[in-house]
């Protein structure tokens, strides 16, 4: 694996929290710095997650939009098929098919 170096600067106070940390967690500095920044990297940006919360916001109020209006239209599909049915039974029934 090749590397590259990275250098950046930091107060005192930050440094030696890092070092504290990285020697409680029994990691190098370098390691500790790697793995922040790869979650970091990996994280969606602010106004990534912004702009899908605004999205996935737009798509609820669709959905809760046409709910009724698909209730209502299945409700119709069963009444029309609840009248189908009668006329099929008093069609079997006058044919003496049905009882």
């Amino acid at each position: 694996m090749q590397t590259e170096r990275v250098t950046f600067l930091t107060t005192p106070d930050h440094k030696a929290a890092l070092d504290a940390y990285a020697a409680s967690n029994g990691k190098s500095v370098g390691h500790v710095v790697r793995e922040a920044t790869s979650r970091y990297i990996a994280q969606p940006a602010d106004d990534d997650a912004n702009d899908e919360e605004v999205e996935l916001a737009a798509l609820v109020a669709e959905a809760n939009a046409a709910i009724p209006q698909m209730r209502a239209s299945i409700d119709r599909m069963i009444d029309a098929l609840d009248a189908s049915h009668r006329k099929v039974d008093a069609f079997l029934r006058e044919a003496g098919v049905r009882a």
